[in-house]
């Protein structure tokens, strides 16, 4: 069953205020594709279209009330069915997105997905984030959900940051705490409405 624009309107309603309604009517059509394409690759483990709203949009676009994300360059690392990367881009057109997603399958969908959206400046690489070719000091943003190897991460983002760039991490309530006690960065964390037990971890690296 499809949600109304105006239900998906009040359920972002706790992460980021009216969202536009047309850009709500782009997220329903961002859920036909993934349960087309969730039949044939796993996209998802959540089948409810509301938990969906709430979990992948919400929590990816909460992170606006963290950063700007106005212009630059941003590196979704692992961004499997594009979140947080094409969540944020949704309100955020002119944002310059590269989704890095070694998984071949995931990564023909996220180009079908960019086409159906007519997104532009969008970059799908089918690549480890450490093999991506990313110029140092290119990127304003590095974002990623559950990825692990949090270490391996934070030296390349090291690298690839500008100077006064942020790397956002989505990250269970334990995990966020050990990361925001690794050294080299200055780290804030925030908790997600709705849980006590997820949080977005942003950092900048310490010169």
């Amino acid at each position: 069953m499809t949600v109304p624009t105006s239900a998906i309107q009040t359920l972002l309603n706790p992460y980021y205020r009216s969202v536009p309604l047309d850009i709500c009517d782009k997220m329903q059509s961002y859920m036909d594709l993934l349960s087309i394409w969730g039949k044939k690759i796993a996209l998802t483990t959540i089948s409810s279209e509301e938990d969906i709203i709430r979990f992948h949009f919400g929590e990816s676009i909460f992170a606006l009330s963290l950063e700007n994300f106005e212009d630059g360059r941003l590196a979704d690392v692992g961004s499997g069915a594009g979140f947080p990367g094409l969540a944020i881009k949704l309100l955020r057109p002119n944002l310059h997105v590269t989704l890095l997603e070694p998984n071949k399958k995931k990564c023909a969908f996220l180009n079908e997905l960019a086409r159906k959206l007519q997104f532009s400046n969008v970059d799908v690489l089918s690549v480890p984030f450490q093999a991506s070719r990313i110029p140092a000091n290119e990127l304003g943003f590095v974002t990623s959900r559950a990825l692990g190897r949090i270490s391996d991460l934070l030296s390349w983002s090291q690298v690839a940051l500008r100077h006064d760039g942020r790397i956002l991490l989505w990250l269970g309530a334990k995990d966020a705490e050990k990361t925001t006690e690794i050294s080299g960065w200055s780290w804030v964390q925030t908790s997600i409405p709705g849980t006590a037990r997820r949080r977005i971890v942003s950092g900048s690296p310490q010169s």
